[in-house]
């Protein structure tokens, strides 16, 4: 595996918008977050995202295969980065796609000072950012009786 960060254009919007609805749609299945979930946004608000100066939308390439997305959110001005969201298609999962990226952002964004959201219920991600280095903040959001959103830093 040799994955690399190709930036995501403009003209990708629609490409990288489908990819995201995918890649979400069991978990907007599963846990029926209409209002939150990246599976029910609307292509117009990935447009907007691609628009801002401090976001930095990445295709995750292996070869030729698109295996996912990463969206880093860098005001370059010292605060916090923070990823939102990281997806790997279904038939890439499990593969260590999704820790190679992380590592491979913090290489081009600088290694310290990230924060990101995951879903608390999903223990597998959880799993994969205390393994990567990030805690749990203790801040928590209850998005419905299914789910809850938890935050994580690192350093």
């Amino acid at each position: 595996m040799n994955i690399i960060l190709k930036r995501a254009e403009l003209s990708d919007c629609e490409n990288l918008w489908e990819m995201q609805v995918e890649a979400f749609s069991e978990l907007l299945e599963k846990y029926r977050d209409y209002e939150t979930s990246p599976a029910n946004e609307p292509v117009s608000r990935v447009e907007e995202r691609l628009k801002q100066p401090f976001t930095y939308y990445y295709f995750i390439m292996d070869g030729e295969n698109t295996v996912g997305a990463i969206r880093v959110v860098d005001m370059k001005d010292g605060s916090r980065k923070r990823i939102s969201p990281v997806f790997i298609m279904k038939e890439f999962r499990g593969k260590g796609y999704a820790q190679k990226t992380i590592i491979a952002v913090e290489e081009l964004h600088g290694r310290d000072n990230w924060a990101l959201d995951t879903i608390l219920q999903e223990t597998w991600n959880c799993y994969l950012y205390e393994k990567m280095g990030y805690h749990q903040t203790g801040d928590t959001e209850p998005i419905n009786e299914r789910m809850t959103i938890i935050g994580y830093e690192k350093n």
